[in-house]
């Protein structure tokens, strides 16, 4: 009998043998899902190898009891990925390939939906029974009427039109007046949703060149590199690329997956590409029904569309033929998950089209220091668009000293400067965009009298204050408090709320703007399903003067009549103690800035900073990326930091603080016999943010390349280890968060 190595979802990090009963040996294969005895009870499976030996005796090994036949194969190359992933990523092999399955289709728990629908038996014996008894049965005579016009109505429809309840169907069935039929039906996401057919436009002929080079890349699924970087200033037309990138995809019969980096983009996104290859597009994302979701994997993995686009977990779309990957913004930091396993969906995209022959792209006005360093030594090939379509210029950018600001005596918040280009804007019947990277209305609630600041009691951060809901919140852990109205230390009523977010930036702009329409779009107001594409929608039809909004509002969107772009704190990320704290301000500054003048007039931006003479900001300016990444660039070198070396931290949280602290003191001698010489070590040492839900945090950070061997042993350690119940070790290799 052969035997199936297979893993269960209880993050063992280890496959059990199982005998495959002769009778399921043409339907047991790799990725298939398996019922199996387990201890004393049945639980589900995935098998990931089949063989012919076992290193246990064949009388100890339990069979396989069924196949669970209505759920999809796993495709076999989706299974190496995933095996990648465990071994990359120091995660166990059960959580990598639940990463691959969205968990709607993994739980096993939702099915295909079913519809009833309903036929006349004869329409001739219809008219009849309209003559004969059309009075005397007016609910029945309502049903027959509609048929004739809607055959194959289905029951929702019919009692939509006609109110007729299921009794009145069933009767009309046995009557033999009606045929039933149970049909299987697709949720369909695009239900409410319309778009127009769209022709391509003329390419530039830089976007001809970048095009040009993919073809011949597509066309020689062998040659290497097999990564693109296409660098492209905002406005340059990268998407229109990735169209034709697609349109040679599936001219050669391939498929091809559009990343976006957050859910906000995705409406927008998914309109251009239905526009231009209609119903052979399909979503993925988190905002689905588990439903939809269920069903949009399926069609893909039916091979019923051509495209997925989606974030981060749309990476594992189930194509079986897949030709082309496209990561937009590809320097975006949504991109890296921050749960087991913490994988990179871009590093995993060029992973998977490594593996499968596909060519990948790589996005961005602003590209990561990793990925431009792997173009600039040939590791990735690269198509530049340094000017912007339809002969639409780069926008005027501006930077206001907020320190000269607050020496003259102006508004703390809004600029003069700032205040009179929005009026200017809203005389002219122009859009503004303004960004502040702050949600809330306060960030801190303070006492002036005894110096008390409202802190999480069950982490190291202080609340937020929402004024609308008059609460304090903490965005570490999600606890919600009401609002003080006194001092809870020392009763003084005189508290102050210091701080700026997005709630009090609207309410100061609903003061300064009263006739505009302003609209707000941060995690606080965008709760709903719809809620983005609604706002979306309403600023693209001009419903809205101001849109005021967090980082979601940064990149991607793409509005002809917005001339103006505010940035308030402009300087807020470069605070963080993060050695990407700087290109993190450059890349947020460059890509919000590129959301003005993408029309036929001009655009400006204006920059309110403290640190006006800041690097990150004099070059976001000047729209000078080279600038800035070569200045960098040294200061990465002689600290060893990426794109110079690979960054991994392993993370320890823990109710003790003197118990963790050992314990991560332990872990490190235990891993010291497979540490190089090249391999430089910081800490263990308290995290910056050290305690959330009531946890003390520590950490070491490890630097260097060739890591392979020193990630197997910690990949072994932290999985395999024994350790107090309490406390918790994890592994995040390429970080991009040092919090």
């Amino acid at each position: 009998m052969k035997i199936a190595k297979i893993i269960l979802g209880l993050s063992l990090d280890r496959s059990f043998d199982y005998l495959i009963p002769e009778e399921m040996e043409s339907q047991v294969h790799t990725g298939v899902q398996v019922y199996i005895p387990f201890g004393k009870t049945q639980r589900r499976g995935y098998v990931v190898g089949v063989k012919n030996e076992s290193s246990y005796p064949l009388d100890k090994l339990k069979k396989i009891d069924s196949v669970c036949e209505v759920h999809p194969k796993i495709p076999d190359t989706l299974l190496r990925l995933g095996k990648w992933i465990s071994e990359y990523y120091c995660c166990s092999q059960e959580q990598a390939v639940r990463a691959l399955l969205p968990s709607a289709v993994r739980s096993g728990k939702i099915k295909r939906k079913r519809i009833k629908l309903y036929y006349l038996v004869s329409p001739e014996e219809a008219q009849k029974y309209i003559f004969e008894k059309g009075k005397k049965s007016p609910a029945r005579t309502k049903v027959i009427q509609l048929l004739l016009q809607h055959p194959g109505a289905s029951s929702e429809f019919i009692k939509r039109e006609t109110s007729a309840g299921k009794s009145i169907l069933t009767a009309l069935v046995k009557g033999k007046m009606l045929i039933e039929e149970d049909k299987e039906v697709y949720r369909n996401p695009f239900a409410n949703t319309e778009y127009v057919k769209s022709a391509p436009p003329e390419l530039t002929t830089e976007q001809k060149a970048a095009v040009d080079k993919i073809s011949g890349m597509m066309g020689s699924p062998a040659a290497k590199p097999h990564a693109l970087l296409l660098y492209g200033v905002t406005g340059s037309g990268k998407t229109e690329v990735y169209l034709r990138a697609i349109s040679v995809a599936l001219q050669q019969g391939k498929d091809s997956i559009v990343l976006v980096p957050e859910i906000s983009l995705t409406p927008q996104t998914t309109e251009r590409f239905r526009s231009r290859f209609g119903d052979m597009v399909s979503v993925l994302h988190s905002s689905l029904s588990d439903g939809e979701r269920f069903d949009e994997w399926t069609r893909i993995h039916r091979g019923q569309v051509k495209i997925v686009v989606g974030a981060r977990s749309a990476l594992f779309a189930p194509f079986k033929n897949l030709g082309l990957i496209i990561v937009d913004e590809e320097h975006e930091n949504s991109y890296k998950q921050d749960e087991a396993p913490r994988y990179h969906a871009r590093d995993v995209a060029v992973m998977r089209g490594f593996m499968e022959k596909a060519v990948v792209i790589l996005g961005s006005a602003t590209p990561s220091f990793e990925s431009y360093h792997n173009a600039y030594t040939g590791k990735y090939a690269m198509a530049e668009l340094t000017k912007r379509i339809d002969n639409c210029v780069m926008p005027k950018i501006k930077i206001v000293d907020m320190q000269i600001e607050f020496m003259k005596g102006a508004g703390k918040i809004f600029s003069g400067e700032l205040v009179d280009e929005i009026r200017g804007r809203l005389e002219k019947g122009e859009q503004t965009i303004i960004f502040l990277n702050r949600k809330g209305f306060a960030t801190r609630m303070i006492c002036t009298k005894c110096g008390y600041v409202a802190s999480c009691s069950e982490c190291s951060m202080t609340y937020t204050y929402s004024k609308k809901r008059e609460s304090l919140s903490c965005h570490l852990c999600g606890a919600v408090i009401p609002a003080h109205k006194s001092c809870p230390q020392c009763g003084d009523p005189e508290i102050r709320y210091k701080g700026l977010g997005t709630e009090r930036l609207d309410n100061i702009a609903e003061e300064l703007f009263p006739h505009a329409k302003i609209a707000r779009m941060d995690h606080d107001t965008m709760t709903h399903k719809d809620s983005y594409e609604k706002v979306l929608r309403e600023f693209r039809n001009r419903k809205i003067d101001i849109l005021i909004g967090t980082q979601m509002i940064a990149k991607g969107l793409d509005f002809p009549n917005v001339t103006l772009v505010g940035i308030i704190n402009a300087d807020l990320s470069l605070y963080f103690s993060d050695f990407r704290a700087e290109e993190r301000t450059f890349q947020l500054l460059t890509q919000v800035a590129g959301r003005s003048g993408r029309g036929d007039i001009p655009g400006e931006v204006l920059i309110q900073s403290f640190k006006s003479q800041n690097t990150a900001i004099q070059c976001s300016k000047n729209n000078d990326y080279l600038k800035f990444y070569n200045e960098q660039l040294v200061f990465r070198k002689k600290l060893n930091f990426p794109p110079f070396s690979h960054l991994i931290i392993v993370h320890f949280r823990g109710p003790d603080e003197k118990q963790l602290a050992k314990f991560a003191d332990e872990f490190l001698e235990k891993l010291r016999p497979h540490l190089s010489k090249e391999i430089k070590v910081a800490g263990p040492q308290p995290s910056p943010m050290t305690r959330i839900k009531a946890k003390y945090r520590y950490m070491i950070m490890f630097r260097g390349d060739r890591m392979k061997e020193f990630r197997e042993a910690l990949r072994e350690l932290t999985l395999h280890s024994k350790r107090p119940t309490d406390i918790d070790c994890y592994v995040d290799v390429d970080a991009v968060n040092l919090m």
